[in-house]
């Protein structure tokens, strides 16, 4: 058995071509174009890239986007006084802080200063929280970008195993509570969990967000399990893979995702549809 490979990028236009009907019918309305400010500080390659990304994404939407790119000097004072401003601002819907942030600033603190209606990315501990108990506002760009590849795939998880591999803020935290809601059994596993083959081997639906190459190998698999690889690592040929063994995983799953080309773009086509929610919330 070979699996069916869940072709994000597929997805992800579809999305992003709804996206551009609602934003051009809000213009016929005359109703404001939903405008998304991005903030980079410094020059991490990998950070540069994802807002490059999500610039082009804005243009092929019409959504406009707002550019900050800030030296890694910056203070975390200057830096919260721009989310202070951006916040007062009525013409920004939503507000994007590229993470990761140098080490001199302190990223949560940056996150909470976001208004939550304008927290695009869905990190701000009242959208967490708000997703914790059944009545979501912004929710998480990729574990909202996951929920809809199942869904557009015909996987339902009501009643399924679901099995976590790492349980960071971004990720495993809200892909957990996501599962939840569509009513999965879910099991978040992380660096102090014992017999990590056995629990990955139990689900039916596995989602892995380490960051590292090949963490979980693909004879741990259930078969016939759906596999969603949040992961995406450049080695050192220059070539991306994931956190899931792919070649080996491929051969036992009914579903996965490929690195590049599956979880990434849901994550850029959610950012953006949170944008058009942010500026229906505005109206």
């Amino acid at each position: 058995m070979t699996a069916q490979l869940i072709n994000g990028k597929e997805i992800s236009q579809q999305r992003l071509a709804k996206v551009a009907q609602a934003v051009e019918k809000r213009a016929a309305d005359g109703l404001h174009t939903p405008c998304l400010a991005v903030i980079l500080v410094g020059n991490d390659p990998a950070s540069a890239v994802y807002v490059r990304n999500k610039k082009l994404a804005c243009e092929k939407s019409g959504i406009k986007s707002l550019s900050y790119e800030l030296p890694a000097s910056t203070s975390q004072e200057e830096l919260l006084g721009l989310v202070v401003e951006l916040n007062e601002n009525s013409k920004v819907d939503g507000i994007l802080v590229q993470l990761p942030l140098p080490p001199h600033i302190d990223s949560q603190a940056i996150l909470e200063h976001i208004l939550p209606h304008k927290d695009v990315d869905g990190f701000h501990p009242y959208n967490v929280g708000r997703l914790a108990v059944k009545m979501p506002l912004m929710r998480p760009c990729t574990p909202k970008g996951v929920m809809t590849l199942l869904e557009a795939y015909g996987v339902d998880p009501k009643g399924k195993k679901a099995v976590i591999v790492g349980a960071s803020n971004i990720v495993g935290r809200p892909q957990a509570l996501e599962l939840l809601l569509a009513r999965a059994t879910v099991t978040v596993c992380h660096s102090a969990t014992q017999n990590l083959s056995e629990e990955v081997g139990a689900a039916d639906i596995l989602v892995v967000g380490v960051g590292i190459p090949n963490f979980v190998k693909g004879e741990w698999i259930k078969p016939g399990a759906v596999v969603i690889d949040v992961g995406i690592n450049r080695l050192e040929n220059g070539s991306l893979c994931g956190d899931v063994e792919f070649d080996a995983a491929k051969e036992r799953a009914a579903m996965i995702t490929p690195v590049p080309g599956g979880v990434g773009p849901m994550t850029i086509a959610t950012l953006l549809e949170n944008t058009l929610h942010a500026a229906e919330l505005h109206d």
